[in-house]
């Protein structure tokens, strides 16, 4: 028996991979026959179409009771250790990797770079809010009756080498990468057989991008890498006819959401899947914890993989595997649960915008600043780029990564597999940051102006004589220091600029003090 183009026995082993994980209720209720390609091609080529009966995720009770009947399934393993539930999946410990990893670099990408104009958002803001200055360009720059689908041939990539963007993104002294291996467009940027003929193969590059990326990644650097996925896509009419049935309805996840999830996690193994765009819609309409226990239990990187809280209306900063609570969260203080903070290098976008000023871009002392408060309070930071249509990681980018691996190459000792300290802050003296490695009982204070007095006042750090050290990271030679009305004066090193340390932010390594 074929369908689409699949065999039946290459589906039953997904069916029966996670069909155990389904709900009474979703196993009892049945599945949505597949997306008829007609109706997609109205609004968006391909988005849904080609989801065969065989390609939609397990869980339609009358194939499984068909298949158990014929006994084609294979006996069930051993009880997982985490149930489909929030309570088991959020008692799964964070793997260690990406608390020491501390930061990542975020790359958005897609067909909202041909436009690449006002935000990544281009679509929604262009056609369902009709804005203004979306419009106007529009008008101005493309022939009338020119749809969104049009940028899918547009989006060339000539000039994507993904051994440079490899080596870039290593110079940034990043642990991790995150690319956006689908937008809220719904454009794959793989061969996805969920999303005909609107993908990176089918359209535009004819490239897997995500494949491409991933083997420079694992071949040229140490990076983690890691895939963003969005759950819904604005224009798709399955997920439009879900919606308007209050999502009593779940044709989208079934046939084309949840499809996608373990297509990527087969077949590129990232460790971390970084899950957004929840469309309103609740967890269990995503049928997430299902999905999840799935990842945790029985997927090809359940022991390595990272997951964030983006899995449905309501579960953000509250279940997942590490918290984003929202885009660009900085709380300045230390939180009881892992946390990220997922921020943009131009303040504006997420995606490359050619209409960017200068000014719209963050310097390098503000992301240094970003990176130590964050890291400070117990967070990671992730940094996003956003490269053009053409496979091109702008020159502003480049520059910034590589001037954050340049601080880092010096004060990274400051940063990576370090821990919070009891105070996150100095209580004196403005811009001064800890961190902490309590195994070699290492206290460093990051401070981010430089002392005119040559003497940097800390109000939290108590010295102990003939015990504490204090050196200035990348400067040999020990600093003197005295007690203070509360804490410690520090002399600093009076130092011309060409023979400082480093050229934004200075650290402080106190060994053995209080």
């Amino acid at each position: 028996m074929v369908q689409g183009g699949e065999h039946l026995e290459v589906d039953i082993e997904k069916i029966h991979q996670v069909a155990k994980y389904l709900t009474k209720a979703e196993r009892d209720s049945g599945l949505p026959r597949s997306a008829d390609r007609r109706h997609v091609t109205q609004q968006r080529r391909g988005g849904a179409a080609g989801a065969s009966l065989m390609a939609r995720p397990p869980g339609s009770s009358p194939m499984l009771l068909l298949l158990a009947a014929l006994g084609l399934l294979p006996r069930r393993a051993a009880a997982a250790p985490y149930e489909p539930t929030w309570g088991s999946l959020d008692l799964r410990p964070l793997p260690a990797w990406f608390d020491e990893a501390k930061l990542g670099v975020f790359i958005h990408w897609g067909l909202f770079s041909v436009p690449s104009f006002g935000s990544e958002w281009f679509w929604w803001y262009w056609q369902k809010e009709k804005k203004e200055p979306y419009i106007k360009f529009m008008e101005t720059n493309y022939p009338p009756g020119f749809s969104y689908e049009d940028f899918g041939p547009l989006f060339t990539a000539e000039f994507f080498d993904a051994d440079k963007w490899a080596d870039i993104l290593k110079s940034s002294g990043a642990k991790y990468v995150v690319l956006t291996s689908k937008h809220h467009e719904g454009f794959t940027l793989w061969g996805s057989k969920y999303s005909w003929a609107w993908n990176a193969i089918d359209v535009g590059p004819k490239r897997d991008i995500v494949a491409e990326l991933a083997l420079s990644i694992r071949n040229r650097t140490r990076l983690h890498f890691g895939l963003y996925h969005s759950l819904f896509e604005w224009f798709n009419p399955l997920f439009l006819s879900d919606a308007s049935s209050a999502f009593r309805t779940k044709q989208f996840p079934n046939a084309k959401s949840l499809p996608e999830l373990y297509e990527i996690v087969t077949r590129y193994k990232p460790e971390i899947l970084w899950s957004d765009g929840d469309g309103n819609a609740p967890d269990t309409y995503w049928n997430s914890t299902g999905f999840l226990a799935w990842l945790y239990n029985e997927s090809p990187v359940r022991d390595t993989v990272v997951t964030n809280d983006r899995w449905g209306a309501g579960t953000i900063c509250k279940h997942g595997g590490y918290y984003t609570c929202s885009d660009r969260y900085n709380p300045g203080h230390l939180l009881p649960h892992k946390w990220e903070n997922c921020m943009t290098i131009d303040k504006q976008s997420w995606g490359y915008r050619r209409n960017a000023q200068l000014s719209d871009y963050l310097t390098i002392e503000e992301l240094v600043k970003q990176l130590v408060e964050t890291v400070s309070c117990g967070g990671n930071l992730l940094m996003n780029i956003g490269p053009t249509h053409d496979g091109v990681i702008p020159v502003i980018f480049e520059e910034r990564l590589t001037q954050m691996g340049k601080w880092l190459s010096v004060n990274g000792e400051a940063i990576f597999s370090t821990k919070p300290w009891r105070a996150q802050n100095d209580s004196l003296t403005p811009g001064v940051w800890y961190t902490f490695k309590p195994k070699e009982n290492v206290l460093y204070a990051i401070f981010l102006n430089w002392p005119s007095s040559g003497f940097l006042v800390l109000g939290e750090p108590k010295g102990i004589a003939e015990m504490t050290e204090v050196k200035m990271v990348g400067y040999g030679e020990p600093l003197k220091w005295t007690s203070g009305e509360k804490g410690m004066v520090v002399a600093i090193p009076q130092l011309p600029f060409s023979k400082l340390p480093c050229e934004w932010g200075w650290t402080l390594q106190l060994t053995n003090a209080n």
